[in-house]
């Protein structure tokens, strides 16, 4: 079964990509199929329903799903722990 995962950033371009990149790798190395929606922060709404949201900024808001920061994919502390997190959710 297919999962929705919803990557948000500010612009949608740069720290987005990275962690989306990073989101799908760890779903091929899990055998876990993804569909990736890259947004803005401010799309993610428009953008439900989903199974998880990954955001590179800080969101307050509860939109009812899943939501981990994918900040460790940019900085590179704590990836592991993310990884973890993010499986946690998908599997």
């Amino acid at each position: 079964m297919k999962k929705k995962v919803i990557v948000a950033c500010g612009g949608a371009v740069a720290t987005s990509t990275v962690a989306a990149n990073a989101v799908v790798d760890l779903a091929k190395e899990n055998g876990i199929d993804v569909e990736i929606a890259q947004v803005r922060i401010s799309e993610i709404e428009s953008n439900l329903p989903a199974d998880l949201i990954v955001t590179t900024s800080k969101v307050k808001r509860d939109f009812g799903v899943p939501l981990i920061t994918g900040m460790p994919f940019i900085s590179g502390i704590g990836v592991e722990k993310t990884k973890e997190k993010i499986l946690d959710v998908l599997k």
